[in-house]
């Protein structure tokens, strides 16, 4: 081996998945279906052409069926993922639009849906939420599926791997994911993806160390060098030196020691050292994820997205649907609250029934905007939500709220769902504690007047920044101005809270801030009662609180306040509260 070869190479990227692991790269090849051919299709061929092009989503259909098939009991919520993908090949914005393309411009089945493909992912790729904007990562699955039949390419088997190894990969699919052996794969490391992926959902769900995003990984890395993946802190080291080796080594065994103890305190209350306590719940996106969150001692359900039911089908989902889906949930967690996001996207890129482009979706027609101006899909939702109360302890939770003529509104159509509930005979709970997400600027500069209106609220920490910093958080040209620390914000978080608390109204918190135990004593000095955080981060978030005292937080945040600078606070959490970090502490910066 050359010395350029074995020279240690650190590469950064996005933590997918927490836990550190050593071994062998195995790279996994797409085998050329990204060239595609481009050729002129006569008028008499036309219908062969489609034929060609139907075939292949057929084979696709039914090799998607056959994994769903195969697909263990660990990964049952992958298996609904590519139940999704079975419904978007099918769906007419990609199958009914590929065909209309062959047909009028008479060209080859691949270049047709290559360029239909083109046009539908910038609608996800435009939406704010990033698990939505994800999704555009599934068009993408469903194209390269039907491309490898209409190519002839082998694909990808991870299934067949017969080796302790780690994936690298430019992407890995819900379905090359589902094919994962957790005593084959310790890991995996791609050049796309982000936090909200699938794939970073997936690896949290197998509870192995992923590092997305990596740009360049898979032209740096070759089979079967020795790579460390950290999944905490986003880093990937190649041909690590002995020293490094022996320093990840420990990191790994006391990741394990501290995610054992965590997963075993899990149920313990976080009270903290002043006997104060405090409700530590879960955020899912479908109902399949409350078991995770029920296991690792979550308090209840604080953010139940329910767009995932609205996405890649061609008409909205039934009252009946909706009902079912929240019932589930509610029946895994009897006696403890679970919170109903009502519809938070934007209804023209979204759905696949709706094609209109907005040029600006994060600031367009999205959740309770869409959802009032679609009052018929609105009052569903509603109707299905009161219909499931009568099972647990509901809460709804609306977002987007910039003014108060829209809770008004949201309270006038959910007597109307009531009211017609009850004329049809349907078992219903006409009372439902109603709460409004905290996320736009207007809203938390008008906490005051809106708590008099609500029963709570929830303060949405990822559109909240972005809104203040006026940045696009997924743009990395700006990503640096995003900090839940920037004095701007902890000011609007110290407003909200008071607000809160002068009207007693609760309020909660279920961004991203309120996952990272760094952040703990602000929250707790702030006076939020409750945090809603992803299902792995829940022990480890009631572990931190259980280390701070109320007292002393409220006396800190008030030294925080007075900064003027995000360093100057660093500085200030660092010094006080420095032993509460995620353990994000990165040991390969040379």
């Amino acid at each position: 081996m050359t010395e350029q070869a074995s020279r240690e190479i650190v590469l950064h990227g996005i933590g997918g998945s927490p836990g550190i692991c050593i071994g062998k790269a195995y790279l996994v090849d797409k085998d050329g279906v990204d060239v595609v051919p481009k050729y002129a299709v006569c008028q008499t061929k036309l219908e062969a052409e489609k034929k060609r092009f139907k075939v292949a989503v057929k084979k696709a259909i039914d090799e998607l069926h056959a994994i769903i098939k195969e697909t263990s009991a660990e990964l049952r919520e992958n298996a609904k993922i590519l139940e999704t993908h079975v419904v978007l090949l099918k769906d007419k914005m990609l199958y009914g639009r590929t065909i209309d393309t062959i047909d009028k411009e008479h060209i080859n089945a691949e270049w047709a849906l290559r360029k239909v493909v083109l046009a539908i992912k910038p609608l996800f790729e435009g939406m704010d939420d990033p698990y939505l904007r994800d999704r555009a990562e599934d068009v993408g699955n469903v194209c390269e599926r039907i491309m490898k039949h209409l190519t002839g390419s082998a694909g990808v088997s991870i299934r067949t791997i017969d080796k302790r190894v780690i994936l690298v990969a430019q992407d890995l699919s819900p379905a090359e994911t589902s094919q994962i052996q957790l005593e084959r794969v310790m890991g995996f490391v791609t050049d796309r993806g982000g936090r909200a992926s699938h794939t970073s959902i997936i690896a949290r769900s197998l509870e192995i160390p992923a590092v997305l995003g990596l740009e360049k990984a898979t032209s740096t890395i070759r089979n079967d060098d020795i790579i460390v993946v950290d999944g905490t802190a986003g880093v990937v080291v190649v041909n690590p030196s002995e020293e490094t080796l022996a320093q990840a080594e420990t990191r790994k065994i006391e990741f394990e020691n501290r995610r054992a103890f965590y997963a075993r305190s899990g149920h313990l209350p976080a009270k903290t050292r002043d006997g104060i306590e405090l409700t530590v719940m879960g955020n899912i996106e479908m109902p399949e994820e409350v078991v995770a969150v029920k296991d690792r001692g979550g308090d209840g359900i604080g953010l139940y997205r329910t767009e995932f039911q609205y996405l890649a089908r061609q008409d909205f989902p039934s009252e009946d649907e909706l009902y079912e889906h929240y019932k589930d949930v509610l029946d895994v967690m009897p006696g403890q609250p679970v919170t109903i996001r009502t519809l938070d996207i934007n209804g023209d890129k979204a759905m696949a029934h709706n094609s209109d482009i907005e040029e600006n979706p994060v600031l367009g027609l999205r959740a309770i905007r869409y959802c009032l101006k679609k009052p018929e899909v609105f009052i569903t939702q509603l109707r299905a939500i009161l219909r499931a109360a009568q099972h647990g302890q509901v809460r709804i939770l609306v977002p987007m709220i910039s003014k108060i003529e829209e809770v008004q509104q949201t309270r006038r159509l959910l007597e109307k769902a009531a009211e017609s509930l009850k004329k049809e005979g349907f078992r219903h709970q006409r009372r439902v504690p109603l709460g409004i997400m905290i996320e736009v600027p207007s809203a938390a500069i008008m906490a005051d007047a809106l708590a008099r209106e609500v029963d709570f609220f929830s303060i949405g920490t990822n559109d909240l920044i972005q809104y203040t910093m006026a940045i696009d958080r997924g743009n990395r040209h700006v990503a640096y101005l995003y900090s839940p620390l920037h004095p701007a914000v902890l000011r609007l978080l110290k407003h909200v809270t008071e607000a809160g608390a002068r009207h007693n109204v609760p309020v909660f918190m279920c961004g991203e801030m309120a996952g990272e135990s760094i952040y703990v004593p602000i929250l707790l000095g702030l006076g939020i009662k409750e945090l809603s955080v992803n299902a792995q981060a829940i022990p480890l978030i009631k572990s931190a609180v259980r280390a701070v005292d109320v007292e002393q937080a409220r006396q800190f945040v008030d030294r925080l306040l007075q900064q003027t600078t995000i360093a100057q606070i660093e500085k200030l959490l660092e010094t006080t509260y420095g032993d509460l970090k995620n353990n994000h502490h990165h040991i390969w910066e040379r």
